[in-house]
């Protein structure tokens, strides 16, 4: 088994480093917006998508100082969307890893804008990156990605249908299709937008990463509507059963308790088996499946 911990508590020092040196070069004429942008930055997030974005460009070859751009810009997209979805027009949500959310610390207006800054903050990243080969082409690349899995097509999209979903039964297609834009399309971009950074990737092991990110993205929402119903909600950060009590179409609520946990082994081992097809070493992000599926909060 890789030690993966180690390894996460590095690519988090390394992200939270270069975070907080584009803080410290800020000017301060708007000290409560920075100051809320660093609280939603800086919330004890386990840096996931970074995590992926740094494993697989290093399994593929790309060089670290090139991941370090997509590594901060998705994590600065995740923090402003979490900011959003706790929003009271949204899911109305105080606690967010334990903590006061973000317009509970602050304000809702404030939250807003920290928001709208770290959204546009996560472009500057990358319209600003200094890449070590076809850097405006790879920057325009990793922009388009970005870009794509964040608004309509992605991660928006996908809130705006569990909006629309709340208080209603679903199917479990269109609850698929929910978690694929809203929390699946981040973690596909992650993966994608490594590739695009790294040297002579085939189409047949494109295909291959993303066949595994899919079934990544789907595991880690069975297995957070999981832990919404077992799990403890000081481990959570947030109350459990917060799904059920807003009266959300989860996997549980469709499937059954068993189905649900049936689904995300079935979606565990689709993963695995992608990974074990690929031309690489794919050790650490197979640990990281297991640690995906198997985890408490």
């Amino acid at each position: 088994m890789i030690e993966l911990g180690q390894r996460q508590k590095d690519y988090q020092l390394r992200v939270d480093e270069i975070l907080q040196g584009f803080f410290q070069v800020s000017e301060e004429h708007a000290p409560k917006l920075k100051s809320a942008m660093q609280y939603a930055l800086f919330n004890g997030g386990k840096r996931m998508r970074p995590f992926l974005v740094y494993a697989t460009g290093e399994m593929l070859g790309a060089k670290q100082q090139d991941l370090d751009y997509p590594a901060v810009a998705i994590e600065c997209i995740h923090a402003y969307s979490l900011v959003h979805d706790d929003l009271p027009a949204m899911d109305d949500d105080d606690l967010r890893r334990g903590k006061a959310t973000c317009h509970i610390a602050y304000d809702e207006a404030t939250a807003i804008l920290a928001g709208d800054a770290l959204q546009t903050m996560a472009f500057d990243i990358l319209a600003n990156a200094t890449l070590s080969h076809d850097s405006p082409k790879m920057q325009l690349a990793l922009i388009k990605q970005l870009s794509h899995a964040s608004g309509y097509d992605g991660m928006c999209g996908g809130q705006a249908i569990d909006l629309a979903s709340t208080d209603k039964r679903i199917s479990q297609a269109q609850l698929q299709q929910l978690h694929s834009l809203k929390t699946g399309a981040l973690l596909r971009v992650a993966v994608s937008m490594a590739a695009t950074l790294s040297p002579d990737v085939a189409p047949e092991s494109t295909r291959l990463l993303n066949e595994f990110s899919v079934n990544l993205g789907l595991a880690f929402q069975v297995q957070d509507d999981i832990l919404d119903i077992v799990g403890d909600s000081s481990t959570l950060g947030k109350p459990q059963g917060s799904d059920q009590a807003q009266n959300k179409s989860t996997y549980p609520s469709i499937l059954g308790l068993r189905g649900a946990k049936d689904y995300l082994s079935q979606l565990h081992q689709q993963a695995l088996h992608a990974l074990r097809a690929l031309p690489y070493n794919t050790s650490v992000l197979e640990t990281f499946t297991d640690f995906t599926v198997q985890r408490n909060h």
